[in-house]
C-alpha cells in the first residue's frame, strides 16, 4: 500500500484508479474515503512536486511563492535579482522545474517573458528588483500591455510604512510601490503576509490570463519573502487558470452572417485575438468561403504582434489604412475579428473607417470596442468559436451554388487587384538589388530565401522591407512575432523567450542598429544559457523612423538636411565586437553577394547550439537619407583647459 500511496502522490496514477487499487486491497469505501481526505490534507515540503487537488505547504514565505509558482506550470523564472527578494531565490536556487534565466537589465527581462507568452500561449513569469527594476521596466511592461500579454510580474517590497518611510529601494513617502505602473497593468498588488502570498500568485495567474489577458504585477515585502515556518495551501493551475470558449449570442450570429452576404463591399480586420485563440484555420476557411478581403488594423506590418492570416493569400490586401485609402474605398461593411479600433497613431483629420459603413465586432476585449467608432453587431465570443458559429449560419443560410455565387464574385476583382500589388512589388524589389551599399529590399528578400520556411521571425525593426517573406501559421510560412507599442528594447529579449519556448524552430531577431542600443546585454544571456538565437542587425546608422517624421513635418531641418539626433555614426558602432564581448560569435556584411553563405553560417552555428550576430550594412531610404549630419559639439574644445585659465 505505501508504494500506490507513494505513486499516488506522484502522478504516477490517477485518483480514479487509486481509488480502485484501494478497492482491491480490501478496503471498504468509508475507508477509502479517509484515506484520500487524508492525503488531500497532508502538509508537504515546499520542495516537493504537487500533483494533489490542494496540499498545505509550510515554509519560507519564498518557498511558498515557488511552490504555487510550480503547481501553477512555471517553468522559467525571468529575473534580474537583487538583494530585497533573497527569500525568493533562496527557494528556487536548487528547484528541479523552474529554471532562472537571468537577464542583465529588466527591460529585457520584461521582453524574454513577453517572446515565451507569444510563443508558448503560457503565462510568463518574471521578477525584478524592488521598485527600481519595477520602474526600469515600463517601456517594455508598455509594450506587454498594449498587446494583452499574460504576464505575472513578481518584484521585492521595501517597505515605507513599517517604521521609516525613507528606505532604500523602497517607495518614496506616501506612495506605494503598486502605484508606478498600474496604467500599464490589468492589475497591481502588495502583499505582506508571507501566508497570503500563493492566494495573492494564483489570484495573479488568474487575472492575467483570463481573456482579455494582460500582465499583472505583484510586490511582496522582503520580510514576508523571508518570514520561517509559514503555512498556506497550495492549488494547481487547473483549479484557478480555466480555460473556455465562450460561444456568441445565436441571434447576433445570425444577424451577422445575413450583414455579410447582404454587404456589397464587405472586409475583414483581423486582429492578434485570431492568432490567440488559434482560430486561424477558421478565419482562412470563412474568408475563401465569402471571397472576403482581410487585412491588418494599422498602416504598415507593424504595429501588431503576430500576423494571423497568410500574407501571401490573394485575399489578403496588406494593411487597413492603405486598404482604405485605395481599393477599398467603398467598403460598406467592416468586421473586426479580434481586433482593435484601428488608427490611433494621431488625432486624424476625419474618421479612418467610413461613416455609411456597418461595423461588426468579433472578440472578447469589451473594453476596447465602440471607444473610438460605434458598433452595429457584436459578437461577444472566443474567436474560434465564434467563426465556428458564424460559419454554421452561413450554412444554414446560403446553398452552395448561392455560397459560389457570393465568393466568386468578390473573388475575382480582389485576386487581381492583390495580384497588380504583388507583381508591383516584386518589380520594385528587383530594381533595388545588387546596389552598394545594399538595399533593404535585398536583405529582406534574401533572409526570405535562406531562412527555414517555418521559422518564427522576431522583428523589431519599424523601416525594414518585408515584402518577400511568407507569414501565416501553416509548416510552410514563417511566424511573424511584434509588438504594437513600439517601445524600443524588446527584440532580443523576445528573441530568447521565443526560442525557449519552441527549441526546435528557427528563432531569428530581426533588428534595427538603434533598437540593439536599447537591449544589447541580451547577447549575454543567450551565451550564458546557450539559447540559439540568429540576430541579424540591420545597420543603416539612423534612427531612420523618426528621420522620416522629422523630415516629413517640413520644417529647418528638413530645409536644411540637419536631422537633429538621427545619425548613428561618428563613432560607427561596431555590432559584432558588442555581441563577441558576450561570448556571442558574428560577422559583419557589406555586399549582397556575401548575404547568402553569412546567412547559412550563421542558421548553421544555430544549429549547433550557439548563438550568432549578422550586421548586415544597408541603405538608408527616404527624406533625409543621405544627411550624415550630427551635433558638432565636442567638450575638450569648449571648455578651456586649466592652464588657459590663469
Amino acid at each position: 500500500m505505501r508504494e500506490l500511496v507513494s505513486r499516488f502522490l506522484n502522478n504516477g496514477i490517477s485518483r480514479r484508479d487509486f481509488m480502485r487499487n484501494l478497492a482491491a486491497l480490501g478496503l471498504t469505501a468509508t475507508a477509502v474515503a479517509t484515506v484520500l481526505e487524508t492525503l488531500d490534507r497532508m502538509e508537504y515540503p515546499a520542495g516537493k512536486n504537487l500533483t494533489a487537488p490542494e496540499v498545505v505547504v509550510s515554509g519560507t514565505g519564498g518557498e511558498l511563492l515557488v511552490a504555487q509558482a510550480r503547481a501553477a506550470g512555471v517553468d522559467y523564472l525571468f529575473t534580474n535579482p537583487g538583494s530585497f527578494e533573497v527569500g525568493l531565490f533562496d527557494a528556487v536556487v536548487d528547484d528541479k522545474q523552474i529554471h532562472l534565466i537571468e537577464g542583465l537589465h529588466e527591460g529585457v527581462v520584461l521582453s524574454m517573458a513577453d517572446g515565451y507568452h507569444k510563443v508558448s500561449g503560457k503565462p510568463g513569469f518574471v521578477n525584478v528588483h524592488a521598485i527600481a527594476g519595477t520602474a526600469q521596466m515600463a517601456g517594455q511592461l508598455y509594450n506587454s500591455c498594449r498587446d494583452g500579454s499574460a504576464l505575472v510580474i513578481t518584484a521585492g517590497l521595501n517597505d515605507n510604512e513599517v517604521w521609516s518611510d525613507e528606505v532604500l529601494l523602497g517607495p518614496r513617502p506616501g506612495f506605494d510601490q503598486k502605484d508606478i505602473n498600474r496604467q500599464f497593468t490589468k492589475i497591481s498588488w502588495e502583499t505582506r503576509e508571507a501566508a497570503s502570498i500563493p492566494i495573492m500568485l494564483r489570484r495573479a495567474f488568474k487575472v492575467a490570463t483570463t481573456p482579455p489577458g494582460g500582465p499583472v504585477y505583484l510586490a511582496t515585502a522582503n520580510y514576508a519573502l523571508e518570514e520561517k515556518n509559514a503555512k498556506a495551501i497550495v492549488y494547481p493551475a487547473e483549479r484557478f487558470m480555466l480555460p473556455v470558449r465562450v460561444h456568441p449570442d445565436p441571434v447576433a450570429v445570425d444577424k451577422a452572417a445575413h450583414a455579410l452576404i447582404d454587404a456589397k463591399n464587405p472586409v475583414i480586420i483581423a486582429g492578434d485575438e485570431v492568432w490567440k485563440s488559434g482560430a486561424q484555420e477558421e478565419l482562412l476557411q470563412l474568408v475563401e468561403y465569402l471571397g472576403v478581403p482581410v487585412v491588418k488594423p494599422g498602416g504598415t506590418i507593424l504595429g501588431c504582434a503576430f500576423q494571423p492570416f497568410p500574407t501571401a493569400h490573394p485575399l489578403h490586401l496588406g494593411a487597413w489604412l492603405d486598404f482604405y485609402s485605395g481599393p477599398g474605398a467603398g467598403t460598406d461593411l467592416v468586421f473586426f475579428a479580434g481586433a482593435p479600433d484601428v488608427g490611433g497613431k494621431s488625432i486624424p483629420k476625419s474618421p479612418e473607417i467610413p461613416s455609411n459603413a456597418r461595423i461588426v465586432r468579433l472578440g472578447m476585449n469589451l473594453s476596447d470596442d465602440s471607444r473610438n467608432y460605434p458598433t452595429d453587431i457584436v459578437l461577444v465570443a472566443d474567436i474560434k468559436a465564434g467563426l465556428h458559429d458564424l460559419r454554421t449560419s452561413l450554412d444554414s443560410l446560403l446553398t452552395k451554388s448561392a455560397v459560389a455565387a457570393v465568393s466568386q464574385s468578390r473573388s475575382e476583382r480582389w485576386h487581381r487587384i492583390s495580384a497588380e500589388s504583388r507583381q508591383a512589388a516584386d518589380r520594385e524589389i528587383s530594381s533595388k538589388m545588387g546596389k552598394s551599399p545594399i538595399h533593404p529590399y535585398e536583405l529582406g528578400k534574401v533572409m526570405a530565401e535562406v531562412l527555414d520556411k517555418n521559422a518564427i521571425l522576431v522583428t523589431e525593426n519599424l523601416t525594414g522591407k518585408f515584402e518577400s517573406f511568407r507569414f501565416g501559421y501553416r509548416p510552410d510560412e514563417m511566424m511573424f512575432l511584434g509588438n504594437s507599442g513600439d517601445s524600443l528594447g524588446w527584440g532580443i529579449g523576445a528573441a530568447i523567450g521565443a526560442k525557449l519556448a519552441a527549441p526546435d524552430r528557427q528563432v531569428v531577431c530581426s533588428i534595427g542598429d538603434g533598437s540593439v542600443m536599447y537591449s544589447a546585454c541580451g547577447f549575454w544571456t543567450q551565451a550564458r544559457y546557450r539559447i540559439p538565437v540568429l540576430t541579424v542587425v540591420w545597420n543603416n546608422r539612423n534612427y531612420q523612423t523618426v528621420r522620416l517624421a522629422y523630415h516629413a513635418y517640413g520644417g529647418k531641418m528638413a530645409n536644411s538636411s540637419k536631422y537633429a539626433g538621427m545619425y548613428l555614426g561618428d563613432p560607427d558602432i561596431d555590432f559584432v565586437k558588442l555581441a563577441e564581448s558576450q561570448g556571442v560569435a558574428g560577422e559583419r556584411v557589406t555586399s549582397g553577394s556575401h548575404l547568402p553563405a553569412a546567412l547559412e553560417r550563421g542558421a548553421n552555428a544555430t544549429k549547433d547550439g550557439k548563438p550568432y550576430v549578422i550586421e548586415v550594412v544597408i541603405a538608408r531610404f527616404g527624406g533625409g537619407a543621405d544627411s550624415t549630419w550630427h551635433e558638432s559639439f565636442n567638450l575638450t574644445t569648449a571648455t578651456p583647459r586649466a592652464s588657459e585659465k590663469h
